[in-house]
């Protein structure tokens, strides 16, 4: 395989001579670009795995953590936890945070590869697959309304009023799409103390949503959420749980060795079997299968009826021409994140990815030197926080492969990393690890006072203000 220089002449002749130098000792320093979960995990396995070098991560808000602060549903505190060890990366004197950045502006990719050993991306996914049919335009992704209530500024202009909201039809079968259901059917009393935003909480309160209906295109036996996410809907009093019984029975019997084979699906469907149908309150959560959306109008969704077609673990959901039309008030479309392309930097369009073989950034199938990728920029929207760590692990694991082989050149010294930096502006606005930390001890106090743990501010102007930049 070929090692290949992208990007500018200036990079290419720089990087390529001193690629296999025989120095026998190098000052390396890495640019992580993402301060979500895959960044901070690069570093922390860099950190335990490395005497001398250091690391400096370019995050595009002023607050870092990603999708674990703005993506995780507030009422799963736990899953948050992993922050305490970011807190502990970012408090490493060899590991530099650099909020309010947007790398691929003023600081463009080429500047960092000219002035790092190494580049991560690791900028996750911010944008959303389509469903690619008729009124797509009345559908609200699911991510923006996981990231309107989590407190991400730039969904804080979601434009939905629940107060007329009766019904609401969620498109996908994953656990975000189960998040957005808990969230909505959820008694907002329950969810007071938790860190959902002020904003979201005051809107949920005066909401009139009392149905949601969670459509998928395949059947039981094929849905991507887990059990602990479906039992979380079980719990939630009086709620009544309905689904076709009489499907998920005769698919259950079908593929019956399948099944058995599997215990945690055994499990889900066991559950599933045993809540569907109670007697409950006035809400209601309905799990549908075997429907495609093929319209999204004013008065709510037509879907075609499904069939499937072929082996239960490689099942296709096939169109019937029978067509259902389902009334709602809001629509949510939760059938995965997509990656996009940074300035620079390869990109496959196909695929939605970071093009790499094990982490490392690849053009036209030849390794791009020194140009590495993590997380969802790697691999797509897959998995959880634990999936993202090992292969964030993986990725570092790497790079210190590369150093101690010699194929990363050394970095520049800080000094002059700083000049480059305030060359490109970066400087002047961007916030410090010791200002997010005021930030989110101002974020803690004001939580305090209404029994959260935090109460997030959910404007970038208001978080500069409090941090003086």
């Amino acid at each position: 395989m070929k090692v290949f220089a992208l990007l500018s002449p200036t990079i290419r002749n720089s990087s390529t001579r001193r690629l296999f130098s025989a120095t026998p000792h190098r000052d390396t320093n890495i640019a992580i670009v993402g301060g979500g979960a895959a960044g901070f995990y690069t570093a922390a396995r860099l950190l335990s795995k490395t005497t001398d070098t250091t690391i400096d991560i370019f995050e595009q808000l002023p607050t870092p953590h990603g999708l674990v602060r703005y993506g995780v549903a507030p009422d799963h505190p736990e899953v948050k936890n992993c922050m305490t060890k970011f807190d502990q990366v970012s408090g490493n004197p060899r590991v530099r945070y650099f909020g309010n950045v947007r790398v691929g502006d003023a600081l463009t990719l080429d500047t960092l590869r000219s002035m790092y050993s190494g580049v991560v991306l690791s900028y996750g996914a911010s944008a959303d697959r389509q469903l690619g049919i008729p009124g797509e335009e009345l559908v609200v992704p699911a991510r923006r309304f996981v990231a309107w209530y989590n407190g991400l500024p730039e969904a804080q202009g979601l434009d939905i009023d629940l107060r007329r909201v009766d019904r609401v039809v969620i498109i996908g079968h994953g656990n975000v799409a189960l998040d957005c259901a808990r969230i909505l059917l959820t008694d907002p009393s329950d969810l007071a103390s938790t860190d959902i935003t002020a904003q979201a909480l005051s809107a949920l309160r005066e909401s009139n949503v009392k149905h949601v209906e969670m459509v998928g295109r395949r059947g039981p036996l094929q849905v991507a959420f887990t059990t602990k996410e479906l039992r979380e809907m079980t719990k939630i009093p009086h709620l009544r749980i309905l689904c076709d019984r009489d499907l998920v029975a005769s698919e259950c019997e079908k593929w019956a060795s399948f099944v058995d084979s599997s215990r945690s699906l055994k499990r889900m469907m066991d559950l599933l079997m045993s809540h569907a149908g109670k007697d409950g309150g006035e809400k209601s959560f309905t799990l549908s299968f075997l429907k495609s959306p093929v319209e999204v109008t004013e008065r709510g969704v037509r879907f075609q009826v499904n069939r499937l077609d072929g082996p239960v673990d490689q099942a296709k959901a096939v169109g019937t021409g029978e067509y259902i039309d389902t009334p709602s008030g809001l629509v949510l479309r939760s059938v995965g994140y997509a990656t996009t392309p940074i300035a620079g930097a390869p990109f496959d369009e196909r695929r939605r990815i970071v093009p790499n073989i094990a982490g490392r950034v690849t053009h036209n199938g030849d390794v791009v030197p020194g140009l590495y990728a993590a997380g969802w920029a790697k691999r797509g929207p897959v998995g959880v926080i634990a999936t993202t760590m090992q292969d964030a692990y993986r990725t570092s694991d790497a790079i210190i492969m590369d150093i101690t082989n010699g194929h990363l050149r050394s970095g520049l010294p800080r000094d002059s990393v700083d000049e480059g930096l305030r060359e490109s502006g970066v400087l002047e606005s961007c916030v410090t690890n010791e200002q997010w930390k005021h930030l989110e001890a101002f974020e803690v106090e004001a939580g305090r006072r209404v029994g959260k743990p935090r109460e997030k501010v959910t404007s970038v102007d208001r978080m500069l203000d409090i941090i003086g930049v």
